[in-house]
């Protein structure tokens, strides 16, 4: 349902700023506005609160914004609380993000491996990634974890590749425990 959400508001406020040509400028409030709300967890609290009426969140999301973001962004705040989704905000506004990287051909890689890459490993992966997807640019985040043994995974997006030895030692395990139960 989380999904669906921020999918249907995220994909509002695309169309929003496609239609008002202003891909650009709400992509760099919506940057400021997702690191303001994520840094102000007091404001969350107020504005998920229960006995605290809508009205009375409109004027603090007005009193905090009004002046310092696009009139429609902030319509669109309104819209959010109006609605009772602001518990939903960081995911709808992350999602409008995602949605804009798509346009300008930018992929988000979030790379795991067993040990940390070297920069020259990191460039190899980098140009790999743009070789074999649609990107013409590419957002990395790495990680380790040490349990994978060796090998990497790559997420970009909904899609995982996994050439990671724990995975495939796992995978050598479930055959040959299918080859015990055969015999």
């Amino acid at each position: 349902m989380a999904k669906l959400i921020s999918k249907t508001y995220g994909e509002a406020l695309y169309e929003l700023a496609i239609e008002e040509n202003k891909v650009d400028s709400f992509a760099e409030e919506v940057q400021t506005l997702q690191a303001v709300l994520e840094e102000n967890r007091e404001l969350d609290s107020l504005m998920n609160h229960p006995k605290i009426i809508k009205e009375d969140k409109l004027q603090v999301m007005k009193n905090i914004f009004a002046g310092r973001i696009d009139s429609q962004l902030l319509g669109f705040l309104s819209l959010i609380v109006t609605k009772d989704r602001y518990h939903e905000v960081l995911r709808i506004l992350q999602y409008f993000l995602d949605r804009v990287k798509e346009l300008k051909g930018i992929g988000v890689a979030h790379v795991t491996t067993a040990e940390a890459l070297k920069e020259e490993q990191k460039r190899q992966v980098v140009a790999k990634l743009l070789e074999t997807t649609k990107y013409q640019q590419m957002e990395m985040h790495y990680a380790v974890d040490t349990a994978l043994i060796g090998g990497m995974v790559i997420r970009i997006g909904d899609r995982v590749v996994d050439s990671s030895i724990r995975t495939k030692l796992e995978e050598l395990q479930r055959k040959l425990m299918k080859i015990q139960l055969m015999q």
